[in-house]
């Protein structure tokens, strides 16, 4: 994804691939008069289809991780956003009630966190605390009975080696009132205090903000105020319950990571610094994203991985190659060779033992046993780099990675001819109908060269996330993905999260929905999980005659059990009648998933999140041909229980 002014993007073709007018699965363009006849012939097998066709595609865009995934509650945690004082942090007096709020840029408590906030205080009482208030994401979210896990980093100065009684509070903001407290001493000297806060029955709901309020004269400094709900497995530091359960329910093969614009930056010194996100947060920097606000780095390296780990996807590590949004890029040479370094480093702090010398980092930071890396991908976009400089860097990292890890498949961004990458990644955004014209876009490429790794796609339909118009132009592109499955080893929709909370969002449309409460799917997100979620090992050969405007399918089939797959896509307003014609079919009961509306602009929405679902029911199969009437504006999966 690029934040250059000229968003909408569509990725060249590259010169690699030749259209086909005609091809298995799009019809004539006149409505037909006898039932569409689509024959499968699953004892004729085309090919094997990739074990990771189907996964997720992420990057730090519409707070997809700070006010998102990585759910901390607490906005500017670090200091770090412009405008902290008015719209992170608020004083609780003002400087006539005797208390002052400044940045100290002389006292940090830690090498990367050097500022702090310093709050000065000449009268405070049991009955008129002075201290600050932080707004957070839109607010908390907060429910009932839930416990809340606190910590920061503070000093105070009350003289005569006292102690400060520091009150932390989660506050309704319509009643004033504390929901959650809990007070702690605060000595001299930078230290980290943990705590837990816990609800009672409360509502839930996002009018609430922390507070951290103090009765005793003197000078306070804080930093890295932290408060997080509770996390997916109950892992440390990790991610939103919710947000994972959809990513979950995608089926996800891999997760490619960092991905899009939030690896390169906007400038060389804004990349993804990958050694500066790893170990305790206290010694994480933090940095610019390229899209207008600034990063944590709560989400680094690890629990990227620890990601991958949680729904057991296979990791995509993208490596920085020394090219930035702004056309800053590092020539091929010995200037690049720290930038190749790196990397290496990167991937041996991900797949190395805990002898190694960053195996030994990452065992360090917590998890001792190396995770598994298949696929490395080499920088992002960079097709957008005027200085051409790409073959030449592609290929120092590809032949210093290749040195030490042969086993590896590299991933170029772009096409490069100084070497023949294992895989070329392709990325595109268009209309629906666009998507509907260049559904046979891979028929007929060479099987010779790379293979291919669409990163990065997305029916350009739909606000902030994809309507159902969208959901069609996706489904029926994945129909050719599917069909290209020997040549096509993974996918991936992009952007995949939006925050819908006014000024959250950048980029639209989006895959999944959320604020600070809950979150929902776009009826492109269903259309990728029943894609993902019904899949085979093979592609059988099929044909399909007769069929109306704008249909389009593919099969897939389970060697192992014999179970057959069937997307049906009716983009057309019209229903389609179908005969289909198996030549082997158990007489079993399959199951029907439909995915339909009345309309393309439907949709979902934070407010109807389950509008546009998928509906199971039963297949009565009584031989190997079944009669089927698909309604318009529908997405469909057939399984039928087939013969091994």
């Amino acid at each position: 994804m690029s934040s250059i002014a000229v968003r909408r993007k569509i990725c060249p073709l590259l010169g690699l691939f030749l259209a086909v007018p005609a091809a298995i699965g799009q019809s004539a363009q006149i409505a037909p008069a006898k039932p569409a006849v689509l024959e499968i012939q699953t004892e004729k097998t085309l090919h094997s289809v990739s074990p990771t066709l189907y996964g997720l595609m992420t990057e730090e865009i519409n707070y997809s991780y700070d006010g998102g995934l990585y759910p901390e509650l607490v906005r500017n945690r670090a200091l770090r956003d412009e405008g902290w004082e008015q719209q992170d942090w608020t004083l609780l007096q003002n400087k006539e009630a005797g208390a002052e709020m400044v940045m100290d840029k002389t006292t940090g408590p830690s090498a990367a966190l050097t500022n702090s906030l310093k709050l000065t205080i000449k009268a405070a009482s049991a009955t008129e605390p002075v201290g600050v208030r932080n707004k957070g994401f839109w607010g908390y979210a907060l429910k009932p009975n839930t416990t809340y896990s606190v910590s920061f980093y503070a000093k105070g100065d009350v003289g005569g080696g006292q102690m400060w009684p520091l009150k932390v509070s989660l506050v309704n903001d319509k009643t004033g009132k504390p929901v959650a407290t809990a007070t702690t001493p605060v000595g001299g000297d930078w230290k980290q205090y943990q705590l837990t806060l816990k609800t009672g029955a409360i509502p839930t709901g996002t009018d609430n903000h922390l507070e951290l309020t103090a009765i005793s004269t003197g000078t306070l400094w804080l930093d890295l105020v932290s408060v997080f709900p509770p996390t997916y497995k109950d892992r440390p530091n990790g991610f939103r319950i919710d947000l994972m359960e959809k990513m979950a329910g995608m089926h996800p093969a891999f997760l490619r990571f960092p991905g899009g614009n939030y690896l390169e930056g906007d400038h060389i010194a804004e990349r993804y610094d990958w050694k500066k996100t790893i170990g305790p947060l206290v010694d994480r920097p933090t940095h610019p994203s390229p899209w207008s606000y600034h990063s944590s780095d709560g989400l680094g390296l690890l629990e990227f991985l620890e990601w991958c780990e949680d729904l057991h996807a296979n990791a995509v590590l993208a490596v920085y190659a020394g090219y930035s949004m702004r056309q800053e890029h590092v020539d091929p040479g010995t200037a690049l060779d720290p930038y190749v370094q790196d990397a290496l480093d990167e991937i041996e702090y991900a797949t190395g033992g805990p002898e190694t010398k960053w195996g030994a980092e990452r065992a360090k930071d917590g998890h001792p046993a190396p995770f598994t890396v298949s696929y490395v991908e080499i920088g992002n976009e960079d097709f957008f780099d005027r200085s051409k400089s790409y073959d030449g860097r592609f290929k120092q990292f590809h032949d210093a990675i290749k040195a030490k890890y042969p086993s590896l498949q590299l991933i170029a961004t772009t096409p490069v001819t100084g070497v023949v990458p294992d895989v070329v990644d392709d990325h595109y955004y268009k209309s629906a109908e666009e998507f509907f014209d260049d559904t046979h876009h891979y028929d007929k490429a060479d099987r010779g060269g790379s293979k291919i790794f669409v990163g990065e796609y997305a029916t350009m339909e739909g606000s902030p996330t994809a309507d159902f118009g969208a959901a069609l132009g996706d489904a029926a592109w994945l129909t050719g993905i599917e069909r290209n499955s020997d040549l096509i080893v993974m996918s991936a929709y992009a952007p995949m999260f939006v925050n819908v909370n006014p000024g959250g969002m950048q980029w639209h449309p989006d895959l999944i929905g959320y604020d600070g409460l809950t979150s929902y799917g776009s009826p492109s997100y269903y259309a990728l999980s029943l894609f993902a979620g019904y899949l085979g090992d093979q592609v059988p050969d099929s044909t399909l005659t007769g069929a109306g405007p704008r249909f389009f399918y593919s099969v897939t089939r389970q060697q192992s059990t014999g179970m057959v797959y069937l997307k049906l896509v009716n983009a057309s307003p019209a229903p389609q009648d179908l005969e289909i014609k198996l030549d082997k079919a158990s007489g079993a009961v399959g199951k029907l998933l439909r995915l339909h509306a009345e309309t393309q602009a439907d949709t979902n929405s934070i407010a109807n999140p389950k509008h546009i679902v998928p509906v199971e029911s039963p297949l009565p199969l009584a031989g190997p041909s079944l009669h089927h009437t698909i309604p318009g504006f529908s997405i469909e999966v057939l399984e039928f229980p087939g013969k091994k």
